[in-house]
């Protein structure tokens, strides 16, 4: 079931799928799309995600993931198997400055936080 969506800036269309717990690129018209995060089933891994919701797309092609049910924002290179964490808490909408501080609307604890790029905590 699809859940978030986003464009980059060569117009590829990115959604991601709560049940299959994964993120693809679309070119518009396409049907299969490739997949850029998760794709290992639900889980804990670097490689996985557990409900996948919103995303952001930078213009480095780098994927944020609100990986919900892992209570983590995931950033997923262009080409990566493995994605890193960059936020921890609850996190639903979520927007990347062009510095790289993460905007993250932590359902969970009311909350809006901004994580300085390279913060831990």
């Amino acid at each position: 079931a699809c859940w978030g969506i986003a464009m980059d800036k060569d117009r590829y269309l990115y959604i991601s799928d709560i049940e299959k717990h994964e993120v693809r690129r679309y070119q518009i018209g396409e049907q299969n799309g490739t997949l850029v995060a998760g794709g290992h089933g639900k889980g804990v891994g670097l490689d996985q995600l557990n409900w996948p919701t919103h995303l952001f797309v930078d213009e480095h092609y780098n994927v944020y993931v609100s990986d919900t049910w892992n209570y983590r924002v995931m950033k997923w290179a262009k080409n990566a198997s493995e994605g890193i964490v960059v936020a921890t808490g609850f996190p639903r909408g979520l927007c990347v400055d062009s510095s790289e501080n993460i905007y993250m609307a932590d359902y969970g604890n009311h909350q809006l936080i901004c994580w300085p790029k390279g913060a831990k905590e």
